[in-house]
């Protein structure tokens, strides 16, 4: 909370993160930020925002000064703003936001934020990603399957007949959606002989 200094710029990386199979990652971001109107004699040196970062990396390779703390080699996701904030009078209301970004490439990735002069609290930061669960459908099985990189994107799953079945039309397909929704079946098995 230094928000009576000017030129402030306060960086906090996380731990290297494994991306798995993402090509999509989502941030829940709660935290709590505290009004500038609400400090007494404060400058116009106080923010009410901070900033979200990632930088892709294919091994746990950051040290204190490497990647450099700015945008570029970081990729900006968003500036970060309360629905709420509060005053010394209040409790701090804690803010949810939910922040997402891809296509990722490389086999992990950190999370940076950027304080340039809030009053404020991150209390968590919770990184998902989402996926369609293994299912079956028309006597066929389909692999767990990550979501595309894209709202709108569509990944193939190829499926397999269940035991004791046998495909009827080729190739058996389904399409994951970008909710993590299975969608589109294509083919099917049907019970073999007996």
């Amino acid at each position: 909370c230094h928000v009576m200094e000017p030129n402030q710029n306060n960086w906090l990386r996380s731990n290297w993160i494994f991306r798995e199979a993402a090509q999509k990652v989502y941030v829940e971001l709660r935290f709590t930020l505290r009004d500038c109107n609400s400090i007494p004699w404060v400058s116009g040196t106080c923010k009410e925002t901070f900033n979200l970062f990632y930088y892709e990396a294919d091994s746990d390779s950051a040290t204190a000064t490497s990647p450099f703390w700015m945008e570029n080699p970081y990729v900006k996701v968003d500036t970060i703003a309360p629905d709420e904030s509060f005053s010394k009078l209040d409790l701090g209301k804690v803010n949810t936001k939910v922040r997402s970004f891809g296509p990722l490439s490389k086999s992990g990735f950190y999370l940076a934020f950027q304080d340039l002069g809030a009053c404020m609290s991150l209390i968590s930061a919770r990184v998902f990603f989402k996926k369609c669960s293994t299912t079956i459908a028309n006597f066929a099985v389909f692999p767990e399957t990550a979501t595309g990189a894209e709202a709108t994107s569509l990944v193939i799953a190829p499926g397999n007949c269940v035991p004791n079945a046998v495909e009827v039309s080729v190739p058996l397909k389904l399409y994951c959606n970008g909710d993590g929704e299975w969608m589109v079946p294509v083919g099917s098995c049907t019970c073999a002989s007996g």
